[in-house]
């Protein structure tokens, strides 16, 4: 399903969220889900994993971003013949990543403590930029997808995988009424993808929904 921007104007000053969250919050919730992330997030999670992985379309010795690199979870479904720099602001998160990564010998993923709101690379730098299920967790979600969008060369793909906020009345109002709480285990319930496709300047060539249940988007964007 391709999205317009033009079709979703007028969602470009809504709220994007209930929900506040500062990175210091990020930092102990993932502390703390770190030991379990893997079997809570792990299996359910997967398939939108492989599909975002495949929508990439990866040619050897391309150059990929992931934002929120997590336990590095996704490590080895990437080609061996691509570069991969994988970034995250927990550092509990990524000392697990590093074990992972050189438990498999896994020479061709690089791992930075980074904050995604302010990446520090050139512009241009990445054929590929990903954020899997990462948009609802920072703080700043729109900042986030516009500096994605700046280290990603013309061309480039840009991929987010994530949950957002419900077309279902009756869902939607849930998310909404929930989101407050939800921050406390990781993420947002409520964030609205019009606005946030909007505000972040990105124009989709596909969104299409992944996992069971299927509340969870698979979002694909080249570069102008």
């Amino acid at each position: 399903m391709a999205l317009s921007l033009r079709e979703h104007d007028h969602f470009g000053a809504d709220a994007l969220s209930a929900a506040t969250v500062g990175n210091a919050l990020i930092d102990r919730v993932y502390a703390k889900l770190t030991p379990v992330y893997d079997i809570i997030f792990g299996p359910t999670l997967q398939p939108g994993r492989v599909r975002a992985i495949a929508r990439m379309d990866l040619k050897p010795g391309d150059r990929v971003l992931e934002v929120g690199a997590g336990t590095g979870i996704n490590a080895l479904l990437y080609p061996r013949d691509c570069q991969v720099t994988a970034i995250d602001l927990s550092s509990t998160m990524l000392e697990k990543a590093r074990e992972r990564i050189a438990h498999h010998r896994l020479r061709n993923i690089r791992l930075l403590e980074a904050d995604a709101a302010h990446l520090t690379f050139a512009d241009d730098s990445f054929d590929c930029v990903y954020a899997p299920y990462t948009i609802s967790v920072v703080p700043d979600p729109v900042q986030v997808a516009i500096e994605m969008k700046r280290v990603c060369r013309p061309g480039g793909r840009l991929v987010i995988l994530n949950h957002f906020r419900s077309d279902h009345p009756v869902m939607s109002h849930i998310e909404r009424a929930i989101s407050p709480l939800t921050v406390h285990v990781g993420f947002k319930a409520d964030l609205a993808m019009p606005a946030f496709l909007a505000q972040a300047g990105l124009r989709p060539l596909s969104v299409e929904k992944v996992n069971f249940p299927r509340i969870w988007s698979l979002i694909s964007c080249i570069k102008d």
